[in-house]
C-alpha cells in the first residue's frame, strides 16, 4: 500500500522530466484518510482554462476519452496515475484530488522528444553538447548512469540518456524542484522569453563500446566440464545453430516493397537493447536512426528495428537482446505480393459498381435526350404548320 504524507498547505507542482517512450508513475502522495478514491485532473499549461478529467469518479478507469488523446494509455492503481509509453503531448500538469474539487498533490511532467536527440560516440572521439551560457541562464544536459552492456560474449554497446535542464534565478517559484533554480527545459517553470534560445537544446544519447562475459567461469572438475559445455554451446550459438531454440521466435510474413517494425518484448527507452540479423550484429554506430537519411534498415531511439522497402535479402531471423541477455527472435518471411481477389461485397467493388451504374445512367440519359431533340427537329422541319 502507498504511504500518504501530510498535504502541503499550498499546491506546488513537483516538476519531473522523462525521456519519450518511458512509463511514468505519479503517486498521489497525500490525501485525506476518509477519501477512498482520488480523481486525476490534467491541465496542459497553468494559465489554460481547459481542465480535463483523466479518471472516473471511482478512481479506477479513464474517462472523458473524447477530449484527450490516447487515454487508453492511462491506468489507475492504488491512487497512482500510470502513463504507458509517454510522448511529448503528455507533458503538462497532473493533479490528484476529489470530484468535489479538493486538490491533494500535483505534478508538472516534461516528456522530452527522442527523435531529434543529439547522438555522440565515444570511440569516434565525439563529445556531448557543450553547456549554453547566457547572462540570464545556463542550459545543460543531465546524463543518467551508463546502461548495462547490451550483449555478452561479443562486443556490445552502452548508452547514456541525457535530458535538457536550465538553471536560472528566474525559475517560477510555484514549482517544487530538487534545486530551487533548476528546471527541465520544457517546463512551464522556465520563463517564456528563454524558450527561443532553448530551441536548439535537445535530448542526448552518448554511446560507447563494451564487452562482458555471459556467465562467470566455475572452478573445480565439475566447473571445468560446465565451462567446456558452455564454450561448445557458445560456439554453436555464434554460428546460429542453436540460437533459435533458446528464445521464442515469432514469424512475420511481409510483401516485397513493404515495411516492418520489430519491438523487443518489454523494452523501454532506458533498457540496453541490441539487434542481430542471424549471426550478424546490427551495431548502433552504423544502424542508429538519424546517422543517414538513406538508411533502409535502422534502429530508432526507442530501440525499435525498422526495415523499409523490403527485399528478398531481408529474409532472416532477427534477434533482440535485453540487458545483455538474448530475449526474442523474429523470423521475417518476404514474399511476392499476391493480387487480392475482389468480391461484390467489398466496399471498393460496391463503389465501382455504383460509379459504373451512374455513368451508364448519364450516358443513357444523354442518348435519350439527343434522340428526342433529333425527333423534334425532324417533325418541325417536315410539318412547319
Amino acid at each position: 500500500m502507498p504511504k500518504f504524507s501530510e498535504c502541503p498547505a499550498r499546491i506546488l507542482f513537483h516538476q519531473i522530466s522523462y525521456f519519450e517512450g518511458m512509463n511514468i508513475e505519479l503517486p498521489c502522495r497525500c490525501k485525506l484518510q476518509q477519501i477512498k478514491a482520488v480523481t486525476w485532473y490534467y491541465k496542459k499549461h497553468l494559465d489554460s482554462k481547459e481542465v480535463k478529467v483523466l479518471t472516473d469518479f471511482e478512481g479506477t478507469i479513464v474517462a472523458d476519452g473524447e477530449n484527450h488523446n490516447g487515454l487508453a494509455r492511462f491506468i489507475i492503481q492504488l491512487s497512482s496515475l500510470i502513463i504507458v509509453q509517454s510522448n511529448p503531448t503528455d507533458s503538462g500538469h497532473y493533479i490528484c484530488g476529489t470530484k468535489a474539487g479538493q486538490f491533494f498533490y500535483s505534478y508538472e511532467i516534461d516528456v522530452q522528444r527522442s527523435d531529434n536527440a543529439h547522438v555522440s560516440f565515444e570511440e569516434m572521439k565525439q563529445h556531448p553538447m557543450p553547456d549554453l551560457l547566457t547572462n540570464s541562464f545556463k542550459a545543460f544536459t543531465v546524463f543518467w548512469d551508463w546502461s548495462r552492456c547490451n550483449r555478452c560474449d561479443v562486443r556490445g554497446e552502452q548508452r547514456r540518456l541525457g535530458l535538457c535542464y536550465i538553471q536560472s534565478p528566474s525559475i517560477h517559484p510555484l514549482y517544487r524542484l530538487s534545486q530551487g533554480t533548476v528546471a527541465s527545459c520544457g517546463s512551464d517553470a522556465v520563463p517564456y522569453r528563454f524558450k527561443q534560445q532553448l530551441s536548439n537544446r535537445t535530448t542526448e544519447i552518448f554511446i560507447r563500446n563494451c564487452k562482458k562475459t555471459c556467465k562467470k567461469k566455475k572452478m573445480g572438475v565439475f566447473g571445468a566440464i560446465a565451462n567446456i559445455t558452455k564454450n561448445v554451446a557458445t560456439y554453436l550459438k555464434k554460428e546460429g545453430l542453436i540460437r533459435q531454440f533458446l528464445v521464442p521466435v515469432q514469424v512475420s510474413t511481409q510483401p516485397i516493397g513493404g515495411s516492418v517494425t520489430f519491438s523487443c518484448p518489454g523494452a523501454r527507452p532506458q533498457h540496453a537493447i541490441a539487434w542481430d540479423k542471424d549471426k550478424k550484429q546490427l551495431y548502433l554506430a552504423r544502424y542508429l536512426s538519424g546517422l543517414s537519411k538513406t538508411k533502409r534498415v535502422y534502429i530508432d531511439h526507442r530501440n525499435n528495428l525498422h526495415i523499409q522497402i523490403l527485399q528478398r535479402s531481408d529474409r532472416a531471423i532477427y534477434y533482440c537482446w535485453m540487458e545483455g541477455k538474448l530475449k526474442a527472435g523474429f523470423r521475417l518471411v518476404v514474399r511476392k505480393s499476391i493480387t487480392q481477389r475482389r468480391s461484390f461485397s467489398d466496399s471498393e467493388s460496391i463503389f465501382a459498381l455504383k460509379f459504373l451504374g451512374m455513368c451508364f445512367l448519364i450516358i443513357t440519359g444523354i442518348f435519350v435526350l439527343s434522340q428526342l431533340i433529333k425527333c423534334c427537329y425532324y417533325n418541325f422541319k417536315c410539318c412547319p404548320s
